[in-house]
């Protein structure tokens, strides 16, 4: 007897971007080509990641980044291999990277050149050298009619056109979203190809987890730590659990399937919050939404926020309807 897998229908991300892009005819296939230079980096970063340990490929470059964090030989990897593959892309004016200083921009007409992509290569990369889940976090935002150069990226979070996230763990899975839905697709190593596997993605209303660290607990602002014990004290209904692993992009993930919140608090020695809002919090923040969660920076939306720098901090807290129901009430 065939294998009933064998007769299941495989959706690629590429077949699902062009299905999803006959809903807009004025779209044309330059945001399908840059959206497959992303998937092709992310199979260039995993084969490395899945490599570490045995090629020269773990620990500190010997440099810091404009964040004034160490770089990860890997970070360097993962920065050259997005530009790469997204620098050839016709269709892209500027990349902002959280390793680069400034907005990398190519001279192209802005009739050619409609994009600009802003992402971290790798999202948790101390982590690697203990094989911990790793991630690249990325949005995609059309070019502003008349923007200077290098300042094409400084818009807010709701004029994302796309925004997804890779994670590389026991298996690599890209999560994506272009306002129309949340959808995973899993790496299959057999044929090479990101395919559909989470379709559909919702974020549980009500969950029973938190993820923070709760090591700083004593810095947080007061509205943070009367939110915590009330999730501990069993105040929503249930008991919530602790679970934080230290890569944003794998705890996020877990948020998403599972349900729960995720805190990212401003502390004292960390007025502005840690988490960058262009490439990190915007893309989590878009797909939480789409999934059908919310994101806040401690007071609004964090999609309304105006950016002022490319590299602008924030404080995070997103998740489902019951967490952030409770969270607002307490605010």
């Amino acid at each position: 007897m065939a294998d009933p897998q064998d007769e299941k229908l495989i959706v690629t991300i590429q077949q699902h971007i062009l299905t999803q892009q006959r809903a807009f005819p004025e779209a044309g296939g330059s945001f399908s080509w840059l959206l497959s230079g992303i998937t092709l980096a992310a199979k260039m970063i995993q084969a490395k990641v899945r490599r570490a340990g045995l090629v020269d490929i773990l620990g500190s470059a010997g440099e810091t980044n404009v964040q004034g964090e160490t770089q990860q030989k890997l970070d360097v990897y993962a920065n050259q291999a997005v530009q790469h593959c997204l620098g050839v892309r016709e269709s892209v004016a500027e990349l902002v990277s959280e390793e680069n200083d400034h907005a990398v921009t190519f001279d192209r007409s802005d009739d050619q050149a409609k994009y600009v992509v802003v992402f971290d290569p790798l999202d948790g990369s101390s982590n690697i050298d203990v094989n911990v889940s790793v991630g690249t976090t990325f949005c995609v935002l059309r070019r502003p009619p008349g923007a200077k150069v290098g300042e094409g990226a400084l818009q807010p979070g709701h004029q994302q056109v796309a925004a997804g996230y890779v994670v590389y763990g026991s298996s690599t899975i890209m999560v994506y979203t272009a306002g129309r839905g949340v959808f995973g697709f899993t790496l299959d190593p057999a044929v090479g190809a990101f395919v559909l596997s989470h379709d559909n993605m919702r974020m549980p209303e009500q969950g029973d987890i938190y993820s923070v660290n709760e090591a700083y607990i004593d810095e947080f602002p007061e509205v943070y730590q009367r939110y915590i014990a009330g999730l501990r004290r069993g105040e929503l209904g249930r008991r919530y659990k602790s679970r934080y692993i230290g890569s944003m992009v794998a705890d996020f993930h877990r948020t998403l399937l599972k349900g729960g919140v995720f805190l990212y608090p401003p502390t004292q020695a960390q007025p502005e919050g840690k988490l960058r809002l262009l490439y990190e919090a915007n893309p989590m923040a878009f797909i939480a939404e789409q999934a059908g969660g919310r994101a806040l920076d401690g007071s609004r939306r964090v999609l309304d926020v105006e950016p002022t720098s490319l590299h602008q901090r924030t404080p995070l807290i997103l998740g489902g309807k019951a967490e952030m129901d409770a969270f607002e009430k307490l605010l």
